[in-house]
C-alpha cells in the first residue's frame, strides 16, 4: 500500500535580506535584517510538510552540489526525518542559491537566482521503483533546465517523468515558477495530461492561458481566474487545478466543481515576508490530499499554512503544526471580500 509524499525539483538555499525599499539602478537602500534558509519548490514543500507534522513518510529527490550548501540541505532534511536516499550530490555544479530581497512592510520580493545543480536534474535521476510513496510532487517547472527541454516528439522531459510516475501508480502534482517569458505555452502543456493536481498563481494562469487575470495595480479578476482554471482543465489536468492569489484561492475540478477559499486576514503588523508562501500553500493541499480530505478541507489548511509562513521572513520558520495553523483562522478570520492588495502570496 502506497504511503507518503516524494518531493522533487528545486533545492535552493535562500539568502534573504529585508530592505527598506527596492532601489532604482545605482541607488542605495538599507539592509534591515538578513537570514539564510531553505528555498525552491522541493525543499520548501517537503520542509513545510515536516513542519505541519505530516504523519506519513516524506522523501526528497534531486541534485545539490558537493559543497557546504549541499551538505547543509541534506543534513537539514535528515534532522526532519526526511528520506534523502534520492537527494544526491554532484561535482558538476554547485548547490543552487537565491538572493531574496524582501521589502519591509509590503513583503514584496525580488529574486536573484543561481540555478546550480538543479539545472542538471534529468530523467535518469528518477527511480520510482525504489519508493512506495503515494504522491509525487514536482516543482518548479520552468526552472529545471534539463526537464524543461522539449524533445523531438514535442513533449518535455518533465512530462515523461510525470507519465512514468503515473505508470508506477503515483498521484502526481506539479507547480510552476512566475517567470516572465514566452516559455509557458511551450513548456507546460505537455505535462498537464499527466498531472492530477496543478498549482498556479494568478500571473502564471494568465501567462499559460492568455486570459487576463490581473488588473494594473495587482487587483485580481476572480471570474477570469475561474475561466483560466477551467481552460487549464481542458488542457488535460486529471483532477484539480488550484489557483492561489493574495486574498484567497480557487479550485476547479475536472468534473466541473468550483471552490473558493478566502485567505486568513492577518494583521499587517504580523506579516514579515511572503517568501515560501505559495509552497506552504501547496504543502497544505498535498497533506490533505494524502489523508483523503475534501478539497474544501485541503484549501482551508493551505491558506492557514500560507498565513503562518508569512509571519517570518524565511520560507518555513513561521509554519506551525497543522492544528495550530488552523487556529489562525479562528484568531483572525478569513477575508470577507476580494480586496485590492498587491502583496504577492506566491513562490
Amino acid at each position: 500500500m502506497r504511503n507518503g509524499i516524494l518531493v522533487s525539483g528545486n533545492w535552493v538555499i535562500d539568502q534573504v535580506k529585508v530592505i527598506d525599499c527596492y532601489p532604482d539602478e545605482e541607488r542605495l537602500v538599507n539592509v534591515l535584517a538578513e537570514s539564510s534558509s531553505n528555498g525552491g519548490s522541493a525543499y520548501n514543500v517537503v520542509k513545510a510538510l515536516a513542519k505541519l507534522k505530516a504523519e506519513f513518510p516524506l522523501s526528497g529527490l534531486g541534485l545539490v552540489g558537493n559543497d557546504e550548501r549541499g551538505v547543509r540541505v541534506i543534513e537539514d532534511c535528515r534532522s526532519l526525518n526526511i528520506d534523502v536516499a534520492q537527494l544526491r550530490q554532484t561535482d558538476k555544479a554547485s548547490t543552487s542559491y537565491t538572493d531574496v530581497m524582501t521589502v519591509k512592510g509590503s513583503g514584496k520580493r525580488t529574486f536573484f537566482h543561481q540555478r546550480g545543480a538543479n539545472a542538471l536534474l534529468d530523467i535518469e535521476h528518477f527511480d520510482f521503483g525504489s519508493t512506495t510513496a503515494k504522491i509525487f510532487h514536482l516543482g518548479y517547472l520552468l526552472l529545471l533546465d534539463q526537464l524543461d527541454k522539449v524533445d523531438a516528439d514535442g513533449s518535455t522531459r518533465a512530462s515523461k517523468v510525470l507519465k512514468t510516475a503515473l505508470e508506477y501508480g503515483f498521484i502526481t502534482s506539479a507547480d510552476i515558477v512566475s517567470e516572465r517569458s514566452d516559455k509557458f505555452t511551450q513548456v507546460i502543456p505537455s505535462s498537464l495530461p499527466f498531472l492530477d493536481y496543478f498549482f498556479v498563481n494568478e500571473f502564471e494562469a494568465e501567462m499559460l492561458t492568455g486570459i487576463k487575470t490581473v488588473e494594473p495595480g495587482g487587483y485580481v479578476l476572480t471570474e477570469q481566474c475561474y475561466q483560466a482554471a477551467c481552460k487549464i482543465i481542458t488542457m488535460g489536468v486529471r483532477k484539480w487545478v488550484i489557483l492561489h492569489f493574495p486574498v484567497g484561492a480557487i479550485a476547479v475540478s475536472a468534473q466541473g466543481e468550483k471552490l473558493y477559499q478566502a485567505s486568513v486576514k492577518l494583521p499587517q503588523q504580523t506579516i514579515a515576508g511572503a517568501v515560501g508562501g505559495g509552497d506552504a500553500f501547496a504543502a497544505g493541499v498535498l497533506m490533505g490530499v494524502h489523508q483523503h480530505w475534501t478539497m474544501e478541507q485541503c484549501l482551508k489548511l493551505a491558506v492557514c499554512s500560507a498565513a503562518a509562513c508569512l509571519t517570518e521572513t524565511t520560507s518555513s520558520d513561521g509554519i506551525l503544526p497543522a492544528d495550530d495553523c488552523l487556529l489562525l483562522a479562528d484568531m483572525y478570520g478569513f477575508r470577507d471580500t476580494f480586496e485590492d492588495l498587491t502583496t504577492n502570496l506566491t513562490k
